[in-house]
């Protein structure tokens, strides 16, 4: 009879080299998972921190009449820098490699305090605006200022003011100056929105993938239950 130990021995060798490769490659792929992981949090601590600052600039332009324009551009620079980072974490997100979907709640939440720190300044330009045309001696609702700011035509507000006092200039400055503010966010805001509607389909997805795991594994440890009392 044909001794076969050394083809054993051989074939025993093989699977530990299998083994190995096995877990070498598993291995380097979840030290890849998680650096990827790692970076996007640090991309979405990023954007909280510029929202943060993104507020502080909000009040100190709304602080004065006539913000200095280094501040209106550093504004606009963290609201750049916003967008390309969120672009960039949205875009990781939706990859096939990467579908984490606590980053992606964690990310929305983010995002939706930027919406809700654009809406809010917005509410206040205009309610500036409100207040300065009252001191022109013009009276409009919130309807009727609404319509003027979706019109995009500053000329508008001076229509009807008697510009025959500095007041009335002082005024009529504060209010271009905050139209012309309300009419950068109107881009920033539409676009946070498409971004929302993405992230939304995205996450929700994630949802279903997590629930039909959870189906499968629960379905796996019912079928090895039934089979520890039957078998």
């Amino acid at each position: 009879m044909k001794d076969r130990t050394q083809e054993l021995r051989t074939a025993k060798d093989s699977d530990d080299d299998d083994d190995v490769t096995v877990t070498v490659d598993r291995d380097r792929f979840m030290d890849e998972f998680f650096e990827q992981v790692e970076e996007i949090r640090g991309f979405i601590d990023k954007i909280a921190e510029n929202v943060e600052e993104v507020k502080r600039k909000h009040s100190a332009i709304l602080a004065s009449p006539n913000p200095d324009e280094k501040t209106k551009e550093e504004l606009e620079e963290l609201m750049s820098d916003i967008k390309k980072t969120a672009n960039k974490v949205r875009s990781k997100l939706k990859s096939e490699s990467l579908r984490h979907s606590t980053l992606s709640r964690k990310f929305v939440e983010v995002m939706s305090e930027y919406n809700a720190t654009q809406s809010d300044y917005r509410e206040r330009c205009k309610g500036r605006i409100q207040r300065q045309l009252e001191i022109t001696g013009r009276t409009t609702t919130s309807e009727e200022l609404e319509d003027m700011l979706e019109s995009g035509n500053p000329a508008i507000f001076a229509s009807g003011i008697i510009m025959d006092s500095s007041i009335s200039k002082q005024a009529l400055s504060e209010i271009e100056t905050r139209h012309s503010e309300i009419i950068k966010l109107e881009t920033s805001i539409r676009e946070l929105h498409d971004m929302f509607m993405d992230m939304a389909m995205l996450v929700e997805s994630q949802k279903k993938i997590m629930i039909i795991i959870c189906c499968v594994i629960l379905g796996i440890v019912i079928a090895s239950t039934i089979g520890g009392i039957f078998g």
